[in-house]
């Protein structure tokens, strides 16, 4: 790995591994971003890829944004150059496919924020989780006060940005932070596994069930009912669909064998 590659990507059979290597936090500076960013551009383009994984390696996911970068900054150059890893974010969790991700170690505030914006997390029993940015005498900017009352409700969520105060695995686990806690030697590994189903499963329902979660979240629960409606319909002009069904009816439920498409 060259000095000045930070975020890898590895694909095989099915399943997109992305990587964050700036030891020893991966702090979240311009180079990295941007690498990061490419990675999802790539994994957006890819017809391989059924699911996405996201870590920081076996001794922490991301602690966060390179404070030393932005200790300098204005208003000018912060309106100018903040809005980089929240739209790194919005690309992560606007995949098509499913998002996992694998927490080790710390993932605060950017990292943390970065987290949020995959579908699943899985942390190690010794993670811990939270928002700093207060302590700094600012606030996250990378989605964290959007994605993170979604996920645990606006009280809790309040709670945690107010204070600054970092979580456990426990506590996270409890609040709907993250959604499974394992030894820390096993978080890729059950990473994985919660991915395996994905990497042959019905791909185009898997999309539409994303789009129909996601983006009727957004919106009133009429225009949210519609959507779910449209993306149900769409579903039966898929080779999918008519695989499924017909194995369902010859064979019982969970024996089709999908192609995606």
């Amino acid at each position: 790995m060259s000095e000045q590659e930070r975020v890898t990507l590895d694909v095989s059979g099915g399943l997109a591994v992305i990587t964050l290597s700036q030891p020893p936090v991966n702090a979240l500076d311009r180079v990295l971003i941007a690498q990061l960013g490419q990675a999802v551009e790539q994994v957006r383009r890819s017809e391989e890829v059924r699911a996405v994984v996201v870590t920081g390696g076996p001794k922490v996911f991301a602690a966060g944004a390179d404070v030393k970068e932005m200790v300098e900054w204005d208003y000018r150059t912060a309106v100018r150059d903040s809005g980089a890893l929240g739209e790194v974010c919005t690309a992560l969790s606007r995949l098509p496919v499913p998002v996992i991700a694998a927490i080790n170690g710390f993932a605060l505030g950017g990292g943390c924020e970065l987290a949020l914006a995959a579908d699943l997390r899985v942390c190690a029993t010794d993670s811990r989780l939270g928002f700093p940015e207060i302590l700094l005498g600012v606030i996250p900017g990378a989605g964290g006060t959007q994605r993170l009352p979604r996920l645990v409700g606006p009280a809790r969520a309040k709670e945690l940005v107010f204070s600054g105060r970092m979580v456990g695995s426990e506590e996270a686990l409890a609040i709907g932070l993250v959604d499974h806690v394992v030894e820390p030697d096993r978080v890729l590994e059950r990473a994985r596994e919660l991915a395996a189903p994905y990497l042959n499963g019905p791909a185009m329902a898997l999309r539409a069930a994303k789009e129909a979660i996601d983006r009727g979240l957004e919106v009133d629960l009429d225009s949210g009912l519609q959507l779910e409606r449209v993306l149900f319909a769409g579903l039966f002009a898929t080779e999918d669909q008519k695989t499924g069904m017909a194995s369902f009816v010859a064979n019982g439920v969970g024996k089709a064998e999908f192609r995606g498409r």
